[in-house]
């Protein structure tokens, strides 16, 4: 016998089947229904065990429970007299053809009628500096005080000439008794006349030129010269500290006055004969791009620079808003006479349209007095008017005057009487 052979009971060896049976497909089917059954009834078990972890419910959103939020009113009702004080006026919407423009850049600029530059007459030293930059001054108001040696002397010397003056007058009235008397010869007191005379036109000379200074015979024999404001405006610039030495062609201050302010646009020489005098101007500036300016063309310039070869265009604009300074960059669109200008349009003023909620808006008032929101579509637009392309009809009242004070109420969703 080998090694390692098996043997049966009886001690021969096994017999193993020489193929396998395979299963009946009836089986295979059972064996998998009670598979299925039985998995079943595990995970059901697995479901209604305790302790179990129930099924995920599904996620609410993050502001279900905010209330919605509200529309705002379309409407606005306001008291008459709120009306009145708050200056509300309707123009109706008309068609009309609206003037063509050319676009020119510029910048602001102050008028030189408008502005002083306070500088010292004489050599001297700052002593006091009086305004701070931005502040307003009026005419007179103290702007620096200056420590000038030299003027100490001039105040000394007048009032020394003041007292001979009045002392040769004195003696002059002596004589001219004594002369009529014939008690003193004729030339003493021609002499003592002269002299006296003499005097007082010095002491004018030496009154003058302490006027011409800035200063005033008061003071006695004070060094200190008071530079004064010439005009009244802001201090849109200051170039002075104590103890600091002054020239005669240094400038201390730059005062202007920025109620009125001038825009100097570049026109190129081909757009020269487009231009008239008296044309109506828009101004807007980088800096406020959703507010107009309106002015008219004043001037246009008789000197072509030559480097940039353009020529200045001057409008001269009302600081009303207080928005207007110095150097500030922007766009003119004026007014031009063209032969293909747009026929007539559905427009309305500039000054009627308002942004409400991310939409360009005018106010419509209606025949039960109630002003009504009315989205509108921009088309073109001219100095103070635009095309409105949808949103209003021909003849609709449009609040002109006052559009912001209706957007504050609506904005607020109150009534009259916010």
């Amino acid at each position: 016998m080998r090694r390692g052979a098996l043997k049966g009971p009886l001690g021969r060896s096994p017999r193993l089947p020489s193929k396998l049976s395979s299963p009946s497909p009836l089986g295979v089917r059972a064996r998998r229904a009670l598979a299925f059954v039985v998995v079943a009834g595990v995970a059901g078990c697995r479901s209604s065990a305790p302790g179990a972890e129930p099924p995920p419910k599904p996620v609410a959103s993050a502001h279900a429970d905010e209330p919605e939020h509200e529309a705002l009113p379309t409407k606005v009702r306001l008291d008459p007299v709120v009306v009145r004080d708050a200056g509300i006026t309707t123009t109706p919407a008309r068609r009309e053809s609206l003037t063509p423009t050319l676009s020119l850049p510029g910048e602001v600029a102050a008028d030189p009628d408008r502005s002083a530059r306070v500088s010292s007459p004489v050599v001297g030293r700052v002593e006091a500096v009086r305004v701070a930059e931005g502040g307003v001054v009026r005419k007179g108001d103290v702007v620096a005080v200056l420590r000038v040696p030299d003027l100490g002397k001039l105040r000394g010397a007048l009032a020394s000439t003041q007292a001979k003056a009045r002392a040769a007058r004195a003696h002059e009235v002596r004589l001219r008794g004594l002369y009529q008397s014939n008690l003193t010869p004729e030339q003493t007191y021609l002499d003592a006349k002269a002299e006296a005379e003499a005097l007082e036109a010095e002491h004018r000379a030496l009154s003058i030129q302490l006027s011409a200074l800035g200063a005033g015979a008061s003071g006695g024999g004070a060094a200190s010269l008071a530079l004064r404001a010439p005009i009244s405006g802001v201090v849109v610039a200051r170039d002075a500290v104590v103890g600091q030495p002054v020239s005669v062609d240094q400038v201390l201050a730059h005062v202007v006055d920025l109620s009125e302010v001038w825009f100097l646009a570049r026109v190129f020489e081909k757009d020269l004969g487009r231009l008239r005098a008296g044309a109506p101007t828009e101004i807007e500036l980088n800096a406020f791009p959703k507010e107009r300016f309106t002015g008219a063309l004043e001037y246009v310039g008789q000197q072509i620079d030559p480097v940039a070869r353009t020529v200045t265009a001057r409008v001269r604009l009302s600081n009303t808003s207080e928005h207007l300074r110095l150097g500030l960059f922007g766009t003119a669109r004026i007014g031009v006479a063209d032969a293909s200008a747009k026929g007539p349009v559905l427009t309305v003023p500039r000054s009627a349209l308002v942004e409400v909620a991310g939409k360009t808006v005018v106010f419509v008032r209606q025949a039960d007095g109630d002003y009504e929101l009315h989205e509108v579509l921009l088309g073109d637009s001219a100095p103070g008017k635009v095309e409105i392309v949808s949103g209003l009809r021909e003849g609709e009242e449009v609040v002109s005057a006052g559009a912001f004070t209706l957007k504050s109420v609506v904005l607020k969703g109150t009534l009259a009487e916010d």
